[in-house]
């Protein structure tokens, strides 16, 4: 199903009202992995403002609980999927949600990206792909 998802605009705002007002408390918080999502999900929606394709963002949560953070809808209604962690390293059970975005979709799913904060792009089976955060400025 879609759904939308609310974000508090400021992630710098939200960091200090939570008390994390230096990087060594911000980094050991235990909501890094939601200010992390808020940003790049920001950032996300102001690339897709300047875009050559115009696609609609929504937030995905299976019948069975599974989320994925960002879903970004093309005017055709093919998908594509992108998850968020706060971590370097990954595993399988990171790509649930996009798996199941997968399944749920069928045809109209085109690729999931799981963005995190390791060094490199990584293949996580059909069309699935780890992709560190930073690629999102890498101008490539």
């Amino acid at each position: 199903m879609k759904s939308p998802k609310i974000h508090l605009v400021d992630t710098g705002l939200a960091a200090h009202l939570r008390g994390d007002t230096d990087p060594h408390s911000l980094a050991q918080s235990a909501g890094i992995g939601a200010l992390l999502e808020t940003f790049v999900v920001q950032e996300l929606r102001k690339q897709l403002a300047w875009s050559k394709q115009p696609a609609t963002p929504f937030h995905y949560r299976s019948a069975a609980g599974r989320e994925v953070d960002l879903v970004l809808e093309l005017p055709g209604g093919a998908i594509a999927g992108i998850e968020i962690k706060a971590a370097a390293t990954l595993g399988k059970a990171d790509f649930a949600g996009l798996e199941a975005l997968a399944e749920d979709a069928n045809r109209k799913f085109m690729r999931g990206v799981l963005l995190y904060l390791g060094d490199h792009i990584l293949p996580f089976g059909d069309n699935l792909t780890a992709v560190p955060i930073n690629e999102l400025w890498a101008g490539r």
